[in-house]
């Protein structure tokens, strides 16, 4: 698995895209956890009660960051986008996951949708972490498929 990562990691395009992911999915999540504030100023606080899910955020982004520039390197090079789409399906379910459970904003749009939005709303804040450590289970799963992937199509030896 270092291999594929050295294979992938060794091009400084894809370590600057994995950096974009990064922050990217650092700062949408932490905002939709209420993490990061931006008005009335930049202000970035993490309540004691909520580190765990401030780590798991971390976790799903720094996941993400790895996962989308080994698949972008996998179907830009091999161009067997039908053998390296699980793993894209998988980044993009991972990643969608972690969001899923975004918080007071997500809360309140999700609550104008009545009955269902309600039972919506108890269910997201119920099991926001269980949610978020399901989507690294999914990225992880994400991550072995391409590692995979890139060693049966690239011929990495271990």
């Amino acid at each position: 698995m270092a291999n594929s990562l050295r294979l992938v990691f060794s091009n400084y395009g894809y370590i600057g895209l994995a950096g974009a992911v990064f922050t990217a999915m650092f700062m949408v999540l932490s905002t939709l956890s209420e993490f990061v504030f931006f008005e009335p100023y930049f202000i970035f606080y993490i309540p004691d009660d909520r580190i765990l899910s401030f780590a798991l955020v971390i976790g799903v982004s720094t996941m993400s960051s790895l996962v989308i520039p080994m698949n972008v390197y996998l179907i830009k090079l091999v161009q067997k986008v039908k053998r390296a789409s699980g793993g894209v399906v998988g980044s993009i379910i991972g990643a969608s996951a972690g969001a899923c459970s975004c918080g007071p904003v997500g809360f309140s749009i999700i609550s104008t949708f009545g009955t269902i939005g309600g039972t919506a709303t108890a269910f997201l804040t119920t099991y926001e972490v269980p949610l978020r450590i399901l989507s690294l289970g999914i990225l992880g799963l994400a991550y072995y498929q391409t590692t995979r992937s890139l060693r049966d199509n690239c011929s990495i030896k271990n």
